[in-house]
């Protein structure tokens, strides 16, 4: 096969007012060294796995590759703090070696000729990115994918949207955005900015902590629902649902709560996936949701900071308005993408380095799906012998979890408010170089000696099974010691 007739997907996806210009200098990139290369294996693997999706009835020979060794893997990410147990890769991610490298070079390409970079480069470069971003979650088309600084500005886009709805009278004061309590912080405040100022009202889905089970979760939804319409005199504008929620973390059903939401007629549906692509399942068609965010720097081994945002195309019903990008720059009116694309004088490195990061995960056997599936039972297997450790427990089926998973702390430590986690999370950290967040649940009434602390661990393939052990030995040393985080000062 030439490259050539590799890449006609590619470019028969880009839009048909483009340029011609900007197709062949599109192709032209997608024939550089690292992506071809990425294509290459790609292939390879596609085509090992998928023979009977192609109509083959016989197994194929397969290939023997070369895949990347332990070794190799250290050294992408011998910049890490080696005496630092790190398993928090969901708070800031991590991003390899030869990544770094990539970007470096396209920022000395910048700042050596700005104009010619500007002028050349930047806009087919983004364009590229978000064509193989339009790939990997099954998107319609590349205009459905716009790349944004983070989820936070997804989600500023998004509810500024909704916001629009109230002001300009398409929506009535008093209607509902509905979220899950769980959400992310920065996401709260902006319901709160953009919404609850324009007049619409917020109401949070309780959910239960530790769950047992998704029906649990969907119940709740429901409930939630039914407050929010409350006997058909409010409607529900908009739900703002996670994918993976943060802290703690849980792998909620999102496509069946998008179900929910579509035979309620609740009008939009945004999916904060911060942690998701890399770490959980994303084909955005089959969840079916208005919009979609999911940081690329989280699990996705980008470097800081850059995400997506799907914005499903918009039927012949006008539903959802035009979104903007909250930096109004030169390029306002031209579409969200192009928007994203050019917010002023900045660093869109980040942004271009997919095709390298591209090339780094397809070093590894089953590419992104082998990576996702050997961190999960990682994260298990880990979150397992902690619990045993220390006689505990989960806090959700490893099912309901993707490389992160929530382990539950000796009560004995005394972790009774939220300053608490904060502060023994610093005392693991100085004390014991390890490096983890902490979730405080609140007792339930009658509940006597319950758990009220549990850690999130995480699990990237640049962790080692030490790591987890120092993090066992240190809790069970604080233990030994009688330690109770009421004798950490402020």
């Amino acid at each position: 096969m030439s490259p050539k007739h590799y890449f006609s997907p590619f470019v028969s996806s880009l839009p048909s007012s483009l340029p011609s210009s900007y197709l062949s200098l599109s192709l032209s990139l997608s024939l550089s060294p690292f992506f071809l290369l990425h294509a290459m294996a790609s292939s390879s693997l596609k085509h090992h796995k998928s023979h009977s999706l192609n109509g083959f009835t016989t197994p194929a020979k397969r290939t023997k590759l070369s895949f990347i060794s332990d070794p190799e893997i250290q050294s992408e990410f011998s910049h890490h703090d080696q005496t630092i147990a790190r398993i928090n890769n969901g708070s800031f991610g991590s991003c390899p070696q030869s990544v770094i490298s990539a970007q470096q070079n396209l920022q000395l390409q910048f700042l050596r000729q700005p104009d010619n970079f500007y002028f050349n480069t930047l806009k087919p470069s983004i364009l590229h990115s978000r064509s193989l971003i339009k790939s990997l979650v099954n998107a319609h088309s590349v205009d459905e994918i716009s790349l944004v600084d983070n989820a936070t500005t997804a989600a500023a886009i998004v509810l500024q949207n909704c916001a629009w709805g109230f002001n300009e009278g398409r929506f009535s004061k008093g209607d509902v955005a509905v979220m899950l309590h769980y959400a992310y912080g920065a996401v709260k405040k902006s319901v709160q900015a953009y919404v609850t100022r324009a007049g619409g009202e917020v109401i949070e889905v309780h959910l239960p902590f530790p769950v047992a089970s998704k029906e649990e979760i969907v119940s709740e939804f429901r409930k939630a629902l039914a407050r929010g319409k409350e006997n058909g005199k409010k409607k529900v504008r908009l739900a703002v649902i996670d994918h993976v929620t943060s802290m703690p973390s849980v792998v909620t059903p999102v496509k069946e709560l998008v179900k929910i939401c579509r035979e309620e007629g609740v009008d939009q549906v945004f999916v904060d996936a911060a942690h998701g692509i890399g770490c959980v399942d994303v084909d955005v068609r089959d969840i079916g949701a208005d919009f979609y965010t999911s940081n690329l720097h989280k699990w996705f081994f980008c470097p800081p900071s850059v995400a997506f945002l799907y914005c499903r195309k918009r039927g012949e019903d006008g539903k959802g308005g035009d979104l903007h990008h909250p930096v109004v720059s030169h390029e306002y009116g031209n579409g969200l993408a192009v928007e994203s694309a050019w917010i002023g004088t900045r660093d869109y490195s980040a942004q271009l380095v997919v095709p390298a990061v591209l090339e780094f995960i397809n070093r590894f056997e089953g590419g992104i799906e082998g990576i996702k599936k050997r961190n999960h039972e990682k994260v298990v297997e880990m979150g397992e012998m902690l619990v045993k450790a220390w006689g505990t427990n989960l806090g959700s089926p490893p099912e309901m979890c993707g490389s992160m998973i929530m382990v539950g702390l000796p009560a004995c430590l005394g972790i009774s408010n939220d300053p608490d986690t904060l502060k023994l999370r610093s005392h693991l950290r100085e004390h014991f170089q390890v490096e983890v967040p902490i979730y405080f649940r609140a007792p339930v009434d009658g509940e006597v000696d319950s758990i009220t602390g549990y850690a999130r661990i995480s699990h990237q393939i640049y962790n080692k099974v030490e790591d987890y052990y120092r993090f066992r030995d240190a809790v069970n040393q604080l233990v030994s010691d009688g330690f109770t985080c009421a004798s950490l000062s402020n």
